[in-house]
């Protein structure tokens, strides 16, 4: 086996760990404005000059998103407001039929927003309802990334006004309603069928349920230097680069140097869920296979992979006989999958647990620790993948409590648990136990919505961590490869449509190697 590449940041996330090259960043609203101050007190660039690239690259996807028609360009007072003067003004000058409408008293406007103010040309009139009637589109540029909390007040009705007519409408930064740091929507909120944001795009770009609000997002560059900031960010965008240099087969390799992955999986009732994790050990890269599964569901993974050993699990002195066969041969353990009302759920997980291996706890596996996260804690690595229903459960919510705050529930089990959490999703989020690192999945493939695909990743990571990837490098390749598999099978066959998990997992050797 072939050791893997060393990369910043590739140990667990922890006190002075440094974003791995892997991950693109996505900036806070304090990293984006400490960003900005660095730039204009530090390097000495005009904040005007900031400014006005700003307002250029939104009139500019103006120009492609709302062809036609006149402009309505809803403005706060802030330098959100500012970007939306300078937009109003180039559309303006340039033969658009534009008009700003201001939620504050145009003397409200300080600093560079208020020079944006006296440079523009378009006409400014107080917001109304009314005014909207002769627009064909809206630009937002009523509050900024900074914004928290639920519109209120003229804010709240500008949305509400836009919405009842229909209009559609281009965001400036992020759409107003949305939290730019947790993706949140705690009200009111604009749905935009284009967002430019500028220098680095922020969480809420890319997490459910803001995601939804972005419509095609557009990252301009304002001149902003990539590096020198006085900031540590804490959270990224995966690259497909998280899968380079990874533990691989070399001309030495044997079976067990490949990895040995053990899958506590398939109960009588969902016999597949053990055959998929199986797969997906075997298709992520595993060399040797063992599945410890149900009596009734023993054949059904004999038959369905051939090269993998199965064995029963057992019904009595479970903590002592799982012991023996995670000691027996295994660097990895994935549990959980297909476990269903397994009456001995609880007692299997716990034996896993009590062993020193790299551990994926998925699915049903999760359930026995209902509202008591804490109970996870081992020394040994975990990495836990629920679903939002699971995860509610395990944190004592409602599954929609979770995805209107994925972000936060993500970290707060993390926390809870001292495991790496994998929140599956279009948007998954992978949280460290440290609090330290997130990254965020947004690579989309619809292709996995579909029943047995999370069985099938959770084995893909048991092959990874096997192989000797470290933890937090081996939920994020995962998932990735996932992604990357998903959209490979729904290639080969022709639409997402009609993708079952089993086309995934033979498609992931060609997501890791394309």
């Amino acid at each position: 086996m072939r050791p893997p590449e060393s990369d910043a940041g590739e140990a667990l996330p922890g006190p002075g760990w440094q974003q791995p090259t892997w991950v693109a960043d996505l900036l806070l609203p304090q990293e984006l404005g400490a960003s900005d101050r660095w730039a204009i007190g530090t390097l000495g660039i005009p904040g005007i000059d900031l400014m006005e690239r700003a307002g250029a690259a939104l009139a500019a996807q103006a120009q492609r998103s709302l062809p036609h028609g006149p402009i309505a360009v809803l403005c706060g007072p802030g330098n959100n407001g500012g970007d939306g003067l300078i937009a109003a003004r180039i559309l303006h000058d340039a033969g658009r039929d534009t008009q700003v409408l201001l939620i504050k008293d145009a003397a409200a406007f300080h600093g560079d927003a208020a020079l944006a103010r006296d440079r523009c040309t378009a006409p400014m009139r107080p917001f109304a309802g009314a005014e909207l009637d002769a627009a064909a589109g809206v630009i937002d540029a009523l509050l900024g990334t900074g914004a928290t909390g639920a519109p209120r007040g003229l804010v709240q009705q500008a949305i509400a006004a836009t919405r009842a007519r229909g209009l559609p409408v281009v965001a400036c930064d992020l759409p107003t309603g949305v939290d730019a740091a947790t993706g949140g929507v705690p009200g009111d909120a604009f749905t935009a069928v284009a967002t430019v944001t500028f220098h680095r795009p922020s969480p809420g770009h890319v997490i459910r349920p803001g995601k939804a609000h972005v419509g095609q997002l557009t990252v301009a560059d304002i001149g902003i230097p990539t590096d020198g900031a006085p900031i540590q960010p804490r959270i990224g965008a995966l690259r497909d680069t998280v899968l380079h240099g990874l533990p691989t087969r070399d001309g030495e390799a044997h079976k067990y140097a490949a990895g040995a992955v053990v899958v506590i999986a398939g109960g009588p009732r969902y016999p597949g869920a053990g055959v998929l994790a199986v797969r997906g050990a075997q298709r992520g890269g595993a060399g040797y296979v063992t599945a410890v599964t149900s009596p009734q569901a023993a054949d059904v993974i004999r038959s369905a992979a051939p090269e993998a050993i199965v064995q029963c699990w057992p019904t009595d002195d479970i903590s002592s006989q799982v012991g023996a066969q995670l000691t027996s041969r295994a660097d990895a353990v994935v549990v959980g999958p297909g476990f269903g009302d397994e009456p001995n759920a609880r007692a299997l997980v716990r034996a896993a647990l009590a062993s020193d291996l790299p551990m994926v706890l998925d699915a049903d596996g999760l359930a026995p620790f209902a509202g008591t996260p804490e109970e996870l804690r081992r020394a040994a690595p975990l990495i836990i993948t629920p679903h939002a229903g699971e995860l509610g459960r395990l944190l004592g919510r409602t599954s929609a409590q979770v995805g209107a705050e994925r972000l936060a529930a993500a970290r707060e089990a993390a926390d809870r648990s001292g495991a790496i959490v994998v929140l599956k999703g279009d948007d998954t989020v992978i949280a460290s136990p440290t609090g330290a690192g997130v990254a965020i999945n947004d690579l989309p493939a619809p292709a996995l919505a579909t029943a047995g695909t999370g069985d099938v990743l959770a084995g893909a990571m048991g092959a990874l961590l096997a192989s000797g990837a470290d933890p937090w490098r081996a939920a994020c390749a995962a998932v990735r490869l996932h992604s990357r598999a998903g959209r490979l099978a729904a290639a080969a066959a022709g639409s997402v449509d009609g993708v079952v998990a089993w086309d995934v997992a033979e498609h992931l050797p060609a997501a890791r190697g394309s």
